[in-house]
């Protein structure tokens, strides 16, 4: 890994602070950028390790604070009060990404017109909600999103956008027929999608601690398909910016 250039930055909505994490290859101006959003257990260290991890190719990269006060999660019975939360406050919810994607902007590291927005379980439906009502996105990532979160009706998503969506065949919270109806919605509203669908994978496959899940018939880790899910975004995120280059 190159070497990167880190900082909290502290930013509000709704009378709210949160704290979220920037990262970029150090010395670096005018790079496409990255909104990360973050699991169900907040804006950690694995979170950072992510953002990393998309810096190094070449990316100033926000990891966003969605919970705010960078609140993490440490046990299971955190976590449905706190997706909960937003959910059930739709416009809570998406204004934290859009204010996150405005303070990815605002950065001197960042070309505020090359913003995409990416996410892991919770993040990932996040990102696909953002576009769905038409945040200021150039394309999203989405790693074992729950498709039970998303609303429908996609027409005010904003295109030429592009999706890319990494999804396990056997995720309880991304079923055959979520598919079918995000992959309906995506084309209806023209936007470029693709969709890599892995066999005897779960939800959060790209997370080593869910090789410990104590609920294996939903959550479990799958190397291969997180290594799959990995290459299929480095390529994604080529194409998007061609001109990207590895941190030095």
């Amino acid at each position: 890994m190159g070497e990167l250039t880190s900082r909290d930055i502290e930013y509000v909505h709704g009378g709210s602070r949160m704290l979220g994490y920037l990262c970029a290859p150090t010395g670096a101006h005018e790079l496409p950028g990255i909104v990360l959003v973050h699991d169900a257990f907040g804006l950690n260290d694995d979170t950072i390790q992510t953002a990393e991890r998309y810096a190094a190719l070449g990316f100033a990269v926000f990891a966003a604070d969605v919970w705010g006060d960078r609140t993490t999660a440490t046990a299971e019975s955190q976590i449905g009060p706190l997706i909960g939360g937003m959910v059930s406050d739709h416009a809570r919810w998406m204004g934290r990404i859009e204010a996150a994607h405005l303070t990815l902007a605002a950065q001197p590291e960042v070309d505020a017109e090359a913003i995409i927005t990416a996410g892991y379980c919770f993040g990932a439906s996040s990102a696909l909600e953002y576009l769905r009502t038409g945040g200021n996105t150039r394309g999203v990532v989405s790693i074992h999103a729950g498709l039970d979160l998303l609303r429908p009706n996609w027409a005010a998503a904003t295109t030429p956008a592009r999706v890319l969506v990494c999804t396990g065949a056997d995720d309880p919270m991304a079923t055959a027929q979520m598919r079918s109806e995000l992959q309906v919605a995506l084309s209806g509203a023209a936007i470029d999608w693709e969709l890599n669908l892995y066999s005897d994978t779960k939800h959060a496959y790209t997370n080593p601690k869910s090789a410990f899940s104590p609920m294996p018939d939903v959550v479990a880790y799958n190397p291969q398909s997180a290594a799959r899910s990995w290459e299929s975004t480095k390529r994604f995120l080529g194409e998007l910016f061609p001109d990207a280059r590895p941190a030095a």
